[in-house]
């Protein structure tokens, strides 16, 4: 019985155009209707991930900035939230300094996005999350105990240990800085654990590295079909490209595994 499906959005759900792919929003909408539930995990933060959550009709909670908060966004609930050690914010502003000239920085704290200048990179990274970054004059004005993740976006990308955080790749050029047991599969286990369900009901899917923890923790993990090689290797299914209805796919075989009428 698979009683959830947790899906990840952008590459999976959501096409290069950054709009669902109507075959994977059409089929969970039929996924909910008969009973089951639904539940995106996404990097993306509150205000990013709305749109997707609005237009699939959920009223549940939300698995946001890969992990480290996991909040209803109908009512505006946060059910769980992780913030980097004030140390490791420390050592960050240090890894600022010395970054390429083509990454640059953006720190999320309560609620908002935040970046110091207005490079290219970071206009087409807002545009494309539908989000405003905001500029606090110096990343010393931000409080440290309140931010919940970094990202380093551009390339080449640094590799970068940082005590009290880990790192995951959501993108090729998208490096994000978490707080320390902040993963997609850690707030997947916590929430389904809050909720009383099974991880065996679970199914997952997603197409970069910062899905794998969840695929591994879900009792059925799915790959889309052209993602990352690492997330395919690992996963139990591979399903259809993103853009082919990958979503649609994991659905279908629920339904099968379900024997729902379709």
């Amino acid at each position: 019985m698979i009683r959830w499906i947790v899906t990840d959005l952008d590459g999976t759900l959501v096409g290069r155009d950054l709009a669902m792919v109507p075959a994977g929003r059409d089929a969970l909408r039929r996924f909910r209707a008969a009973g089951g539930e639904v539940v995106i995990a996404t990097g993306r933060m509150e205000r990013s991930a709305r749109r997707y959550y609005d237009e699939l009709g959920l009223d549940g909670p939300a698995i946001l900035y890969n992990g480290a908060r996991t909040a209803d966004l109908a009512t505006g609930d946060v059910l769980r939230s992780r913030h980097l050690p004030a140390d490791a914010w420390t050592t960050l502003l240090g890894v600022f300094e010395g970054l390429p000239e083509g990454v640059r920085p953006v720190a999320f704290a309560d609620g908002e996005a935040w970046a110091v200048d207005d490079a290219p990179v970071l206009r087409d990274y807002a545009r494309r999350d539908g989000i405003t970054l905001r500029h606090p004059g110096g990343w010393h004005a931000l409080r440290p105990e309140r931010i919940t993740k970094c990202m380093l976006i551009g390339d080449p990308l640094p590799a970068l240990q940082v005590a009290g955080t880990v790192t995951t790749l959501s993108e090729a050029t998208y490096l994000e800085v978490l707080p320390e047991g902040a993963t997609k599969g850690t707030a997947l286990r916590a929430l389904a654990a809050a909720r009383g369900v099974p991880l065996e009901e679970v199914a997952a899917i997603g197409d970069n590295p910062n899905d794998l923890d969840m695929i591994d923790a879900a009792g059925l993990g799915a790959a889309v079909g052209d993602g990352h090689p690492d997330v395919r290797a690992a996963a139990d299914v591979v399903t259809a490209a993103c853009a082919d209805g990958a979503v649609a796919d994991l659905v279908e075989l629920a339904f099968r595994r379900n024997a729902w009428p379709r």
